[in-house]
């Protein structure tokens, strides 16, 4: 008993030890372990694997659409061959190796839409550990997209219209003006993304540029002077203003005068002598006219310098049926006096510089187009229109203008008009009062001395007023843009520093424009640039009549010991040498305002013309074209530069 007692407690002992024995549960727990240890381990790897992978793709895909939207540039994605997409393409195999991290089925697709070039990438990453629960692989894919914004800009343009701009440059088969033409339209075309009438060589844009950022565009057209006046306030411009004119000289008429009412007529109320034996229907101031009780008497003084008149008019009646009927009335007495006039008869001219009131052509906030002004035959009156080109406000004659001089008002980007002082306000251009005194058919008989005489002297002076300018505006509708480009004349002379300085003046933020330039409408900062092309040097003639008055007579650019030489070619002291001194001041002028001043020297030019343009540009900023495919592609280029490109997602 003992023993089988002994044998049943030894093995109870021998389960119950092993059941409280924990020393091999560690090796159990640690199996059953390994299977979701295995999983996490291998999910991280293989998401830091698909993490970076798609970093990658990433990069490279943004670097694919930037390549594609700066290859397309203003053009479209289509053009020469889908070179655009191409060039997306090969960026992303430059930034991507296919088969990195094991990757395969690599897909990258770049497709463009109104000017936004979008990429869509993916690619296949093996599992590692992950297979264990059946993950062989995770597709990985990324998108990217990249459009042409700018940023806030304004662009104004600066562009010789003269005559020389109607010929064309050798081989070309258009006129440099319809070139130009073309290239404005085309760099409208890549910056605004509107579709104009032009055929541009980098296809057709769309997309417009969003309503994100403001773009607008300027005009200054000039040759011998620019047309702005209409597009200034009123009050920017004196009310009397000095011409090169005449005016007619009368003398008294003996046999021709009119007799002048002196005051108010005198009226004495008297009654007319009662008549007897009336009708009540003759009773009336009609029968008593009729009767013969209405007169009337002329006298004259001795002197027969004075007239009085004596009318005396029955005006009221009243009858009585006494003695057969009686008929009563009034009958005033009204005495005039007259003073005799003599009349005016025509006896000559005076030719000289006079004053004008151009005031007649203000009409409160608006202006007319037109006056009367007594320069017409033997002194008559003569309609004298203006089309809005000006002249310029008071200017001083010096060797250097750079920096500008205070007394040169006129070159004074910013400063505006001061009330009272006409020495700061502009005049309007008005060639039908302008007199080339004493040429009458030849030029070299001109005299700057005041000239009396009957002589009907030359007033067909010279004169060309370019298509109105445009004050920088958004252009949303391409069709307007069209219209007004195709405006365009060549026509006139050429004078770069009254275009200069006028662009300028529609471009600066802190002038005459300042409300509508120094910020956008929702206060944001603008980049600013002037645009100046132009086929040549100054070419200036004394007998234009310019902004600056007729240059022979006025002389309010060069001096009075200067004869003031027109012509194409720079010569000390003569005005195309002002001209020139002038423009070298206002570039440098408009580059200390932060415009940036892009100038376009179109057609082969001399090396002094040449050097001029190209210190007179911002650096960097100047160009050359000596056909019409060149200017168009100079275009090109200068708003490829001008616009931005922006990674959005």
């Amino acid at each position: 008993m003992w023993g089988s007692k002994s044998k049943g407690n030894r093995a109870g002992g021998l389960l119950s030890r092993l059941a409280r024995d924990v020393r091999g549960n560690a090796l159990m727990i640690m199996a059953a372990a390994l299977i979701p240890l295995a999983g996490m381990v291998g999910g991280g790897i293989d998401v830091s694997r698909m993490y970076i992978l798609k970093t990658r793709l990433q990069h490279a895909c943004d670097a694919g659409s930037l390549a594609g939207r700066r290859t397309m540039g203003g053009g479209t994605w289509a053009y020469n061959n889908n070179y655009a997409n191409s060039q997306a393409e090969q960026f992303f195999d430059g930034n991507f190796e296919s088969g990195s991290f094991g990757s395969s089925d690599l897909s990258r697709v770049f497709t463009e839409s109104a000017g936004r070039v979008t990429g869509t990438v993916s690619a296949k990453i093996p599992m590692t550990l992950m297979r264990i629960f059946g993950k062989t692989t995770e597709t990985i894919a990324v998108t990217c997209a990249t459009e042409m914004r700018l940023p806030n800009t304004d662009i104004m343009f600066v562009l010789d219209t003269t005559g020389s701009m109607a010929q064309q440059q050798p081989g070309d088969t258009v006129s440099k003006m319809d070139a130009l033409k073309t290239s404005v339209k085309c760099f409208y075309e890549i910056v605004a993304r509107n579709d104009t009438d032009a055929n541009c060589t980098t296809g057709t844009p769309s997309g417009g540029v969003g309503n994100q950022v403001q773009v607008r565009f300027g005009f200054m057209p000039y040759s011998t002077n620019v047309n702005v006046g209409k597009l200034l306030p009123i009050d920017y411009f004196a009310d009397t203003w000095k011409y090169q004119t005449r005016k007619a000289n009368m003398v008294n008429d003996p046999n021709n005068f009119t007799w002048v009412q002196r005051g108010q007529p005198k009226t004495t109320n008297t009654d007319y002598p009662a008549a007897t034996n009336v009708p009540q229907s003759y009773c009336s101031p009609q029968q008593a006219a009729a009767s013969g009780y209405n007169s009337s008497t002329d006298s004259y003084s001795n002197n027969n310098t004075v007239k009085t008149t004596l009318a005396k008019t029955v005006t009221s009646t009243a009858w009585t049926s006494a003695n057969g009927g009686t008929c009563t009335g009034t009958r005033p007495w009204v005495e005039t006096v007259y003073d005799k006039v003599p009349g005016q008869a025509f006896q000559n001219w005076t030719y000289d510089q006079l004053s004008v009131n151009v005031g007649l052509l203000k009409n409160g906030n608006s202006w007319r187009d037109s006056f009367k002004w007594p320069i017409g035959a033997n002194g008559t009156d003569r309609t004298i229109t203006w089309d809005g080109c000006i002249e310029e406000r008071q200017t001083t004659k010096t060797t250097s203008y750079n920096p500008i001089p205070s007394a040169a008002k006129d070159m004074n980007i910013d400063l505006l008009p001061s009330t009272g002082d006409d020495t700061t306000r502009w005049g309007p251009a008005l060639q039908e009062l302008i007199y080339a005194r004493q040429v009458q058919t030849d030029w070299n008989q001109m005299n700057r001395a005041a000239v009396t005489t009957t002589a009907e002297y030359y007033n067909n002076v010279p004169y060309y007023c370019p298509t109105e300018a445009r004050k920088l505006q958004e252009w949303p509708s391409a069709n307007q843009f069209d219209d007004y480009v195709d405006s365009l004349q060549p026509s006139g002379n050429t004078y770069h520093d009254i275009g200069l300085i006028w662009g300028a003046r529609f471009a600066s933020p802190t002038g005459i424009f300042a409300s509508e330039n120094a910020t956008t409408k929702q206060g944001g900062e603008i980049e600013r640039h002037i645009i100046f092309m132009t086929d040549g040097d100054a070419c200036t003639n004394n007998t234009d009549y310019a902004a600056y008055g007729m240059p022979w007579f006025d002389r309010r650019q060069t001096s009075d010991s200067a004869v003031p030489t027109g012509g194409c070619t720079s010569n000390s002291y003569t005005l195309v040498e002002q001209v020139n001194k002038r423009t070298e001041g206002l570039c440098a002028a408009i580059k200390n305002k932060n415009i940036t001043l892009w100038v376009i020297a179109f057609g082969d030019l001399a090396t002094e013309t040449e050097t001029r343009l190209s210190n007179c540009a911002t650096s960097g900023r100047y160009f050359k074209a000596t056909s019409a495919s060149q200017l168009q592609q100079t275009f090109k280029s200068i708003a490829d530069q001008i616009s931005m490109l922006r990674l959005t997602q």
